[in-house]
């Protein structure tokens, strides 16, 4: 909205740059969590809006019990309205984006709810979730080969591959259900990593600002070009989505930090999730997520083995899934396992922006 006023009304050039509209952008979503963070968590505390905690967690989680939770709102609210102003809205990918977040919040809140309501730590119905989630990773799919078939110029279904120039393999109508992996992969990580005081938010920040660099390169031909990687000129908008991205973690962490007066809740963490999935898919940037959220996926994978593990032979690898809480129960500080984890994330990012060049 400010983008067409002053661009399109006023006139005024500097709008028109991705870089002036990201910092806006970022500092809107910032100003938003810090000043509308005190409002939500005394809310929530009036409507009983507070954690349930799980009773086979480690001991030391139940004085969590009844911190204010569903936090996400803040998130969202300091992701959208800045991206509403200052993004240019005839621009698809920027629609694909906030609806997609959109779409996993809703599975998240309606998770959050179903807890308050039953006062259980169990939510909605795993399948039922996970359907959920399927098919809003199965419709950003269908949207992208639409969109692949009306412009092949603006989007295609080709992989880019890490480390490789040459070989790009085109999926065609299997990338609808590759879009709906990466998509549920990503929100089901980040919500896995969601288990202590600011752990996914910190490291969530970390990777949206990967991203924010990443979409930034794509959507520039001349960068792009230089460092061999796909280029979209309108992937160019998503700098700014991206950008609200980290400016409303960097608020929301003010809050969540250890000790947390708020917890994002399902509805903050399987929509964030859900917003690095789309924005990788939408920059053809898929199998580069990996390697930016390593630390959701080492989250992801330590629940897999457990799991799997328990089944197959009867015994656990961790002394408890997902890994941040093994490292809690050998003993790791809370805060020491956040920032470790942080640290980590902070690594995978370089290593991942390295990849850039080394192709």
């Amino acid at each position: 909205m400010l983008y067409h006023l002053l661009f399109d009304t006023l006139g005024l050039n500097v709008a028109r740059y991705i870089t002036f509209r990201t910092a806006a952008a970022s500092l809107t979503a910032l100003a938003l969590s810090l000043l509308l963070g005190p409002w939500m968590i005394r809310r929530l505390r009036q409507f009983q809006i507070g954690q349930v905690v799980r009773q086979d967690g480690p001991a030391s989680h139940k004085a969590k019990s009844g911190t204010p939770t569903m936090g996400g709102l803040l998130i969202l609210t300091a992701v959208f309205v800045p991206t509403l102003l200052w993004a240019d809205l005839r621009n698809a990918y920027v629609w694909i984006a906030v609806l997609a977040t959109a779409a996993f919040g809703a599975i998240g809140f309606l998770d959050d709810y179903l807890k308050m309501t039953r006062r259980s730590h169990h939510g909605l119905v795993a399948r039922y979730k996970l359907l959920g989630q399927v098919v809003i990773g199965l419709s950003v799919g269908v949207a992208l080969l639409v969109l692949s078939d009306l412009s092949p110029a603006q989007y295609h279904t080709r992989l880019m591959i890490p480390f490789f120039k040459q070989w790009v393999p085109d999926l065609g109508w299997w990338y609808v259900p590759f879009a709906m992996f990466v998509l549920v992969s990503a929100s089901n990580t980040v919500n896995l990593t969601d288990g202590l005081d600011g752990l996914a938010i910190s490291t969530f920040a970390v990777s949206a600002a990967t991203f924010t660099a990443l979409t930034y390169v794509t959507g520039h031909r001349g960068i792009a070009s230089y460092l061999l990687i796909e280029s979209s000129a309108t992937a160019a908008e998503l700098t700014i989505f991206c950008g609200t991205l980290v400016g409303a973690s960097l608020g929301f962490l003010w809050w969540n930090s250890h000790p947390a007066d708020i917890f994002m809740g399902d509805v903050g963490s399987l929509a964030l999730g859900g917003a690095l999935g789309t924005v990788a898919v939408l920059i053809k940037q898929e199998l580069l997520l990996p390697i930016v959220g390593g630390v959701f996926v080492l989250e992801g994978l330590s629940v897999i083995l457990q799991v799997g593990s328990f089944r197959l032979r009867g015994k656990r690898i961790f002394r408890m899934a997902p890994l941040h809480h093994h490292f809690e129960l050998i003993g790791w500080a809370e805060p020491k396992v956040i920032t470790r984890f942080l640290i980590l994330a902070i690594i995978f990012a370089l290593f991942s922006l390295t990849t850039l060049k080394l192709r």
